[in-house]
């Protein structure tokens, strides 16, 4: 599986809403979005719901991780890391 990490934490109200779609609309069933955030992003999980996408939401150390995928066959739980906040990547 692809991982296309988004560090919204520094951005403001649309910015992240706005990158997510862009990135969501380019997944395959190979691919997912891991967002880390300052908050859970509450409009985009139940963007994600209402078009059947496979979405967890978490918060680990004051850090909100949202990992997203149109696979609903996989596990994303097993895609969960609490380190992906010192990451450097780049979606």
């Amino acid at each position: 599986m692809k991982r296309f990490l988004l560090d919204a934490r520094q951005m403001m109200h649309p910015e992240p809403f706005e990158k997510a779609i862009s990135i969501l609309r380019n997944l395959d069933q190979e691919k997912y979005l891991y967002m880390i955030h300052r908050m859970q992003p509450i409009p985009l999980i139940a963007l994600a719901n209402d078009h059947n996408l496979n979405v967890i939401s978490k918060e680990i150390n004051e850090v909100w991780h949202i990992l997203i995928s149109p696979n609903r066959n996989i596990d994303l739980n097993n895609f969960l890391d609490p380190e992906v906040v010192y990451t450097k990547e780049v979606s």
